[in-house]
């Protein structure tokens, strides 16, 4: 059995006062609840989350930190690192909404790395929620859609004559 197979996460939260992750989980050979707090040593608010999940992972409790989705586990670094930097926690949990809020109108060419990355987060998890695989009711292999509004799409003028000599 591999580490996934023995834990189930339950819960995950924080405690601030030393920054820490606290898990629940269900131990599945002995099929106890259990509680682990791990602290976020070296953890500042200037900690870049991708690097610092990067060394959780690969530290004393990696094998716990593994179970927990990566979307969590950012939004958890995040609101620590807010509290870090003076932002209470209303306004931090706030500011992670507005951060996972998917807007179909929304230009992200036009936001900064952090929120590019939790909203590629966001759509990621989305998309495997709504996958359905080989073996899933209601899976269905090539399917073909007509869509009635073919008539509506404007052509433009650089690709419907094929008049230009270099191509």
């Amino acid at each position: 059995m591999g580490d996934g197979d023995e834990y189930l996460i339950k819960k995950c939260g924080l405690k601030f006062d030393p920054p820490s992750l606290v898990l629940a989980y269900v131990d599945i050979k002995t099929n106890k609840l259990r509680r682990r707090t791990m602290p976020l040593r070296d953890f500042h608010k200037n900690s870049k989350l991708d690097e610092f999940i990067t060394e959780l992972k690969s530290a004393k409790h990696g094998q716990f930190v593994k179970l927990i989705p990566r979307g969590q586990l950012v939004r958890l670094l995040t609101i620590v690192k807010d509290k870090l930097n003076g932002m209470s926690l209303e306004a931090s949990l706030a500011r992670n909404s507005e951060l996972e809020k998917i807007d179909p109108e929304e230009n992200l060419n036009k936001v900064d790395d952090e929120t590019l990355q939790r909203k590629k987060l966001q759509m990621d998890a989305l998309f495997e929620k709504n996958r359905k695989k080989p073996g899933d009711p209601g899976f269905e292999y090539d399917i073909e859609v007509d869509f009635e509004n073919q008539a509506k799409i404007e052509s433009s003028g650089w690709d419907s004559d094929g008049s230009d000599p270099e191509f």
